[in-house]
């Protein structure tokens, strides 16, 4: 594995660090929060800071060592979490994802040093103007390093170096004081400078942790002819405060050789106020000959870097151990198949992520659609044949179709990965808007498809902002209307029939259904004298060019966001509904598949050729009688279903298929759900119920308006999967009425 994939990888636990901050925030602003909360806030950052080091990220690493040490004042108490503090960190946190991102190469160089000023100024107390009660923290010395070196050998002779420079010129001993010091043994595995690793950052990064050497361990040190520049041999003792939390120091060790030999236990106290010389430990067979080859210099105290207050200490780049080696993954994109525990005590024992190329994954998906389709095919070729049936052929479409839920299961990802963006989408409309907003949400956990995970995250954008820009009112309205001054936005996620339905609610002021209508009369999108349903109005918003913003922003105003989020829901095979309340609020539902690989599906006939229609839409089927079918005014034939009267569309004229039934009476209706409501589409004969795979129209010929794809029957024909909103929506916008029905009818 070289560089560029484990830096990949890197970049991967960037965006899972960066997800468990935005968890962590929601609980920090919810105040539902406890000390571990802000442990995994200082771990995610500590994380970051650490890889970013090891890959030469200095930006990030500097602003990370500074947002990390703030967050450890707040760690061990020394400075008090308050709600302007929360505010900081939060803040910080945005520009911590900019510096993600830059890293990546997916924007500039944020302008940090603002925010540093802040982290600094909160450091020392000051926050929000204010000085807050803040215990004198323990000084702690940086140690100026070079970048190490390429060659390994140099390397090396370096660290023997700073080793005995840092015996020569022992840190003093603390006097002993509270908990007894921690005493650290590390002996560097013979594998410690593989894949660039560096076991002297580690010791760095102790030192700077407070910690000072007792003792060097050169028993395993061999004689010049038989030393290997690629091999660490010497150990090291160091003493560290008491006041550290073991978990911290084992962390320093987190990418350590795995055959690196580390001990970590209390001292004496009796025995810690001995230890005043450090002790060098040599074999007597080899201490002569290494002191005559080598003569070892005696360099000058390395003094810790100063900087004026009250500005933070300007630290040299935080010490990082580079990731020990992972299983292979190229750089392209990956997707997570096994989750690790979530605590770090499990995740020890437990099954690690395992990393797998998307593009074989994909191909694992196709194979197993043409095992189904194959599988079809065998039942369609015995059932012509009249072989009745076979239990074998029962157990093989039984382990079929386990086996394709099965590997849809490995691309399905939890909605966390969108949700997560959402507090930060929010934070920012915020401070644009004035408003007050708390965020709640649900299911996140709830899983999906990993293809409509990553097309999704668009739309719900869109809803977001205009939940907070259209939907709630500002805090002195909302007090004025009897509300709390704070909005509430609503983000859910379930799993329903077979489909995941994303909620995207707000308990603002609703939608107004004359102003809706009034400005759609205004910019020529309905005729003054329409008749519209309360349905029909609320759809209205996502008319192009439909906006009843008055002013533009840069929020919203030219009428694009709605019209947007409607073509990207219908280009996921979904569909949204709208429900509100003038002066309670609105809530927009968006019902998308679960995959866009596999669908259940109704085979019909219509004229000459063979359509599936998605279950999801279907409602129910029917023949109906003469009585049943009415037409009114001369407009579209309307069927009576339980006294709800309901447009019939006919599937054969709106696709130009020639030999299609004409007569409703004569066909099959099938009443169907869509985006716009119920209606009915009218096809010649039922055939089959089953579950088809879908192939992709755009990717093998060209999009069509209409159809949502394809798929390949088990007689080995080819039906098109029928795209029910798009056709109805077709229909409604050109206007058609049925005189074509009432021709075919009269005839």
């Amino acid at each position: 594995m070289n560089l560029d994939e484990i830096q990949q990888i890197f970049f991967q636990e960037c965006e899972e660090g960066l997800g468990a901050l935005e968890t962590a925030f929601a609980d920090l602003k919810r105040d539902r929060h406890d000390d571990e909360t802000i442990n995994t806030v200082f771990r995610s950052v500590h994380s970051i800071k650490g890889g970013a080091g090891a890959f030469g990220h200095e930006r990030l690493q500097h602003f990370s060592h500074h947002y990390e040490t703030l967050l450890d004042l707040i760690r061990n108490g020394t400075l008090p979490l308050s709600e302007p503090l929360i505010d900081l960190i939060v803040a910080a946190f945005d520009t911590l994802a900019d510096h993600v991102a830059a890293a990546r190469g997916e924007g500039g160089m944020p302008a940090d040093q603002a925010m540093l000023d802040r982290l600094a100024a909160a450091a020392q107390g000051e926050i929000g103007g204010a000085v807050a009660a803040v215990a004198e923290p323990e000084p702690v010395a940086d140690i100026a390093f070079a970048a190490p070196t390429s060659d390994v050998a140099a390397a090396a002779l370096d660290d023997f170096d700073a080793l005995f420079a840092m015996l020569e010129d022992p840190a003093p001993a603390a006097e002993p004081a509270g908990p007894a010091e921690w005493i650290v043994s590390v002996h560097p595995g013979p594998r410690a400078f593989d894949h660039g690793a560096e076991p002297m950052l580690a010791l760095r990064e102790l030192s700077r942790m407070g910690g000072r050497t007792l003792s060097a361990d050169l028993s395993e040190l061999p004689q010049l002819d038989g030393l290997d520049a690629e091999r660490a041999y010497i150990g090291v003792t160091m003493a560290l405060p008491g006041t550290l939390d073991e978990d911290d120091i084992r962390a320093v060790f987190d990418f350590a050789d795995p055959q690196c030999r580390l001990t970590v236990t209390r001292a004496d106290p009796a025995m810690a106020m001995a230890i005043a010389e450090p002790e060098i430990v040599v074999e007597p067979a080899i201490a002569e000959p290494i002191a005559d080859v080598i003569p070892l210099p005696v360099p000058a105290p390395v003094a810790p870097v100063a900087a004026p207050a009250p500005a933070p200490v300007a630290a040299a780049p935080a010490p990082v151990v580079a990731p020990a080696p992972a299983p292979a993954a190229p750089p392209a994109p990956v997707v997570s198949v096994v989750e690790a525990a979530s605590s770090p005590r499990v995740a020890a024992a437990a099954a690690q992520t395992i990393r797998v190329d998307l593009d074989k994954l994909d191909r694992l998906v196709n194979l197993v659609g043409e095992l189904v389709i194959t599988q079809a095919m065998l039942a369609q070729r015995l059932s012509e044949n009249e072989m009745g049936s076979i239990p074998e052929l029962s157990d093989l479409d039984h382990l079929t179709r386990e086996l394709q839920d099965s590997t849809m299961a490995i691309r399905a990802q939890p909605m966390k990965t969108v949700f997560s963006r959402v507090p930060r989408i929010i934070r920012e409309l915020e401070v644009e808007t004035g408003k007050r907003v708390r965020l709640e949400v649900e299911g996140e956990m709830t899983e999906v498809d990993k293809t409509v995970v990553e097309r999704i995250g668009e739309p719900l954008t869109h809803l977001i902002r205009n939940a907070v820009d259209h939907g709630l009112e500002t805090p002195a309205d909302r007090k004025a209307a009897g509300k709390d001054g704070e909005g509430v936005v609503t983000l859910s996620a379930a799993h329903q029939s077979g489909r995941i339905v994303i909620t995207v609610a707000d308990d603002g002021r609703g939608i107004d259904r004359a102003r809706v209508k009034a400005k759609a009369i205004e910019r020529g999108i309905i005729a003054p004298d329409a008749q519209l349903s309360e349905e029909e109005i609320d759809n209205l918003i996502f008319a192009p060019g439909f906006s009843t913003a008055a002013v533009v922003s840069n929020i919203s105003g030219r009428g694009v966001g709605m019209d947007v989020v409607r073509k990207n829901i219908q280009a996921l095979g979904g569909r949204i509904g709208i429900q509100s309340e003038l002066g309670k609020g609105s809530s927009f539902s968006l019902s998308l598949p679960l995959t866009l690989a596999v669908l259940d599906g109704m085979i019909v006939t219509v004229g000459d050729q063979t359509f599936v229609i998605p279950l999801t839409h279907i409602v129910e089927s029917l023949r109906p009688g003469i009585d049943e079918v009415h037409v009114v005014g001369g407009q579209s034939p309307l069927l009576d279903v339980r006294g709800t009267y309901v447009p019939v569309h006919r599937v054969g004229e709106q696709l130009g298929v020639t030999g299609a039934i004409a007569k409703p009476e004569n066909a099959v209706l099938i009443v169907v759900e869509s985006d716009q409501g119920q209606a009915v589409l009218m096809v010649d004969s039922i055939q089959d119920q089953r579950q088809v795979v879908v192939k992709s129209l755009e990717a093998n010929y060209r999009a069509i308006h209409g159809l949502a794809g394809a798929t390949i029957l088990g007689d080995g024909r080819v039906a098109l999967i029928l795209d029910v909103d798009a056709l109805i929506g077709r229909w409604r916008r050109d206007g058609r009425g049925p005189s074509a029905f009432l021709e075919d009818m009269a005839a």
